[in-house]
């Protein structure tokens, strides 16, 4: 990385980041992304701290390089929640956006609390993490998996991409981990994935992705520019992201499902869901397979389907009482009265 990376912050917050990719292994879009919520943040403090929330200064234009570890040390939860409700009445940031910021924060104040000298105690250890509403996973059908592999068009690259839409929809690897196979990672019926934070995993190949693999790699061409990449471009480079992203949006529009918001993430919710509704796999296992960090991360994949709720409805042991009508209460009145008069004889 340049010595000009996060030129413009503070050299705490520089060398956090450099911290979290060189030695925690973070992605550099999650890098990145601590770099743009911390350096807001701290923004806020000079802008609130020492300018003295001037009103004729743009938050973002604020230069940040020279502020003090004093100052940034000084920050209290009261400063933060301040800060959060800036994000949210001014930035109309949602819970999810905001607790983004929190993690960067408790990060950030746990990396000076721990790895530097400057803090004894870490002022963010009681911050909350926003609520935010979980909501459930989007994902196809069984029957729409299947539709969207029968009908994958058959272009000049049809192997390769039915080979993508079989991974994603058995195995629920992450978009980067797919572009990022090389082919010394298939070993006999396993497939190693470098996913989030560098992590690496096993996930195993059913019939269904060791066939489309195999007819795959008898017409894929071996690039001179990246000779270990598994799926490569028409132009010989390792298939991008959004490469990718296209084939799937091709897909899902010949087969009618382009309208309904699916894309390469959604591919994984389905491989998740179809393993546990369809093929009973345990919670755990499927933790792994997935490569979640947290078990509560995967219990979002536990939601039932609409199927298995009709089907409990109808289970119910008062499922098939109906109300009666006019003539059936007559008729019941008049059995009554029979009986009773049979009864008084």
């Amino acid at each position: 990385m340049s010595n000009q990376a996060f030129a413009d912050c503070p050299q705490l917050l520089r060398d956090f980041l450099f911290y979290m990719q060189t030695i925690r292994g973070r992605s550099q879009k999650t890098v990145e992304a601590y770099h743009v919520d911390l350096r807001l943040f701290l923004r806020y403090i000079m802008f609130v701290k020492i300018l003295h929330s001037d009103p004729g200064l743009s938050l973002d234009e604020i230069d940040i390089t020279g502020l003090s570890n004093n100052v940034i040390c000084s920050v209290t939860l009261s400063d933060v929640y301040a800060y959060l409700n800036y994000t949210l009445s001014e930035r109309k940031n949602n819970a999810n956006t905001r607790a983004r910021k929190v993690s960067a924060l408790r990060s950030f104040y746990k990396y000076i609390t721990t790895k530097t000298q400057f803090l004894e105690e870490n002022p963010m250890k009681d911050l909350e993490m926003p609520s935010t509403r979980r909501a459930m996973p989007r994902y196809l059908t069984l029957e729409e998996s299947l539709e969207l592999l029968v009908n994958l068009p058959e272009g000049k690259n049809y192997e390769r991409d039915y080979c993508i839409i079989t991974l994603f929809l058995n195995c629920g690897m992450r978009l980067s981990e797919l572009c990022g196979i090389d082919v010394q990672d298939i070993r006999d019926n396993s497939l190693r994935l470098l996913g989030k934070g560098n992590k690496e995993r096993v996930v195993y190949l059913n019939d269904a992705c060791l066939n489309a693999l195999k007819q795959y790699i008898k017409v894929r061409k071996p690039s001179k520019k990246e000779p270990n990449a598994l799926f490569v471009s028409g132009q010989g480079r390792r298939i991008t992201p959004r490469r990718v992203e296209q084939i799937v949006q091709s897909g899902l529009a010949v087969s009618d499902l382009d309208g309904k918001g699916y894309s390469p993430h959604k591919l994984r919710h389905t491989a998740a869901t179809l393993m546990y509704q369809h093929g009973g796999v345990d919670i755990r296992a499927l933790k792994e397979i997935l490569g979640h960090s947290n078990l509560s991360t995967t219990e979002i994949y536990t939601h039932v389907s609409d199927k298995q709720i009709e089907r409990a409805a109808s289970l119910s042991p008062l499922a098939n009482v109906k109300i009666k009508t006019e003539r059936q209460r007559a008729l019941q009145a008049l059995e009554q009265n029979k009986k009773k008069e049979h009864e008084d004889e």
